[in-house]
């Protein structure tokens, strides 16, 4: 199936589901459209089950001529973390920084560890013999939320300003953070890095700290630009020159794409928006980007309700899914835990800023397009089960009841 066919499918039933949601759910656009793609998926599979029609092998083939990872991972995400950061403010970003840099950070690499350590015990103890590296690697393709995912759900669920800020500003980076991580350990797995504490460090530090960088040189590069023309089009199009060429040179360059985008979105939606556009050029630049933004997002969840119909599922995979989805969630219990006790010395947290905070980390089609990135064997099929569990859990289940537990009492109070 060629490229237009396949866009043409895709962006239509991403309509056609958004309007059914808006219609008749009512929730959340992206978890509604996920839902709707997801129990449609599963009525196909009943259906080729019962052998009543072979939709499901059509919208299979559809699907494998698709490449998620390829699709997600240099395609839309640079355009979806640009417009996620294009919206943050860095004065918000500052006055939450030690938060924010500890769970982007440690609180990543103490996520990957514990989930690593305690998803080998359980899939050894259910017979699935897995080595420990690639424990590590799902531990780390799991661990950081989706500022998609995040970004997209924290606009309708009511939290504070604060702590929206705490939960944007973490997703934004340690999706950047978390990528490297896992290019790291998915290396050392297949043989490809030394496991020596020197080579690891050093490739961190040249994908984060190259990544950070050349974010901040492209960022002030087309900021100067911006601040030389008054002409909302090419301002626009030199916003999209940005992402695009951004993300291929820094790919090209062996850096982080995700933390450039992040760092060139924010410095274009602050000293960018207040310095070197009018308001002409600035309601025109919102509107290309919540427009690229919801589209594509639209696009992402309809692609993930419809990546069950190519998995493989066995019992042992969805019983070890559902041992682990707690133990993802605790892990991120520990990880928010550490940064909060330490702070409340200088800054007063509400009562249930860590719960709050453990269950809106959502995990999104990033962990699935990594774990779809993985070589071919048993080692994939079970950790991609397992992380398409623990991303549906979280989208539908996470997603839909933060609200009740945001209006439970988080109001945050924090100084």
């Amino acid at each position: 199936m060629d490229f237009l066919n396949i866009t043409a499918i895709l962006i239509s039933l991403a309509a056609l589901f958004s309007y059914l949601n808006y219609r008749y759910l009512k929730i959340p656009t992206t978890i509604g459209i996920m839902l709707i793609a997801l129990s449609i998926s599963l009525g196909l599979l009943m259906a080729d089950f019962l052998q009543l029609t072979n939709l499901a092998d059509y919208a299979e083939q559809m699907l494998r001529s698709v490449d998620f990872h390829e699709a997600l991972m240099q395609g839309m995400l640079s355009f979806l973390l640009f417009a996620g950061a294009l919206h943050v403010s860095l004065n918000d970003l500052f006055q939450q920084k030690w938060m924010i840099m500890f769970l982007a950070t440690a609180g990543i690499l103490l996520s990957t560890f514990l989930v690593g350590g305690m998803s080998w015990v359980v899939l050894n103890g259910l017979g699935l013999d897995i080595a420990f590296i690639y424990c590590l690697v799902f531990g780390a393709l799991i661990s950081p939320t989706d500022p998609v995912a995040v970004i997209g759900i924290l606009k309708g669920a009511g939290v504070s300003h604060s702590l929206e800020t705490k939960i944007a500003g973490e997703s934004l980076f340690n999706d950047g953070v978390g990528v490297v991580i896992f290019l790291v350990l998915l290396g050392i797995a297949t043989g490809q890095y030394d496991a020596d504490v020197q080579s690891v460090s050093l490739l961190l530090l040249q994908e984060a700290g190259g990544g950070l960088l050349f974010g901040l040189l492209s960022g002030y590069l087309v900021f100067s630009m911006l601040r030389q023309i008054d002409n909302y089009q090419v301002e626009v199009l030199l916003t999209l020159a940005l992402v695009m060429g951004g993300y291929a040179l820094a790919n090209a360059l062996h850096i982080s794409g995700p933390i450039a985008m992040v760092v060139a979105g924010l410095i274009i939606g602050n000293h960018g928006r207040s310095l070197a556009m009018t308001e002409k050029t600035r309601k025109h630049l919102d509107m290309f980007w919540e427009l690229v933004d919801e589209m594509l997002n639209a696009v992402l969840f309809v692609l993930m309700g419809m990546e069950i119909l190519v998995l493989s599922f066995k019992g042992e995979y969805l019983l070890a899914a559902l041992v682990i989805i707690p133990l993802v969630l605790a892990a991120r219990y520990i990880s928010v835990s550490i940064p909060v006790t330490i702070l409340r010395r200088f800054r007063r947290f509400s009562p249930q800023v860590v719960e709050v905070m453990t269950w809106a980390g959502l995990r999104g089609g990033i962990s699935v397009a990594l774990a779809l990135s993985l070589p071919l064997g048993s080692e994939r099929d079970v950790i991609l089960a397992i992380t398409y569990a623990v991303v549906v859990f979280s989208i539908l289940v996470q997603g839909l009841t933060i609200g009740a537990l945001v209006n439970e009492g988080s109001g945050e109070r924090s100084r």
